[in-house]
């Protein structure tokens, strides 16, 4: 985890700066997402979604591709906004993809306050469950 205190104001606006970068033409709703990293990165990902519906990208999700792209690492915090800067929760993929690079103490900014990942996905199913 990084020496310095979580700025989470700056994670709100680097997630929303990307929602504005989305390509949401069907749903019209925009997602940005912003990590910080156990390095001190901060990665960023938007939506991108699809004449095929299914075959859409979550903010997340793209996120986490820029987390592998750019060194790997760990999230250690996590926010999402739309285009406003309203809050967005993960979907239920999502919060699955930031469990598996972030674990279970992996911080969430929620509507409920910020949380861990624990508390988001509680009884999650992660890499320590596969035999090895």
């Amino acid at each position: 985890m990084p020496d310095n205190p979580i700025d989470w104001e700056r994670l709100r606006a680097e997630a929303t700066s990307a929602a504005r970068k989305a390509y949401a033409p069907y749903s019209r709703l925009l997602v940005g997402a912003a990590a910080l990293t156990d390095d001190g990165r901060v990665v960023t990902g938007c939506n991108v979604e699809n004449a095929s519906y299914g075959l859409g990208l979550c903010a997340e999700a793209t996120m986490t591709g820029q987390l592998r792209l750019s060194g790997g690492g760990r999230f250690v915090a996590v926010a999402c906004r739309s285009g406003e800067g309203e809050l967005l929760m993960p979907c239920g993929r999502c919060r699955q993809l930031i469990y598996e690079f972030g674990g279970a103490e992996c911080l969430v900014d929620t509507p409920a306050g910020v949380q861990p990942m624990s508390a988001v996905l509680p009884q999650a199913f992660g890499p320590e469950d596969l035999p090895s």
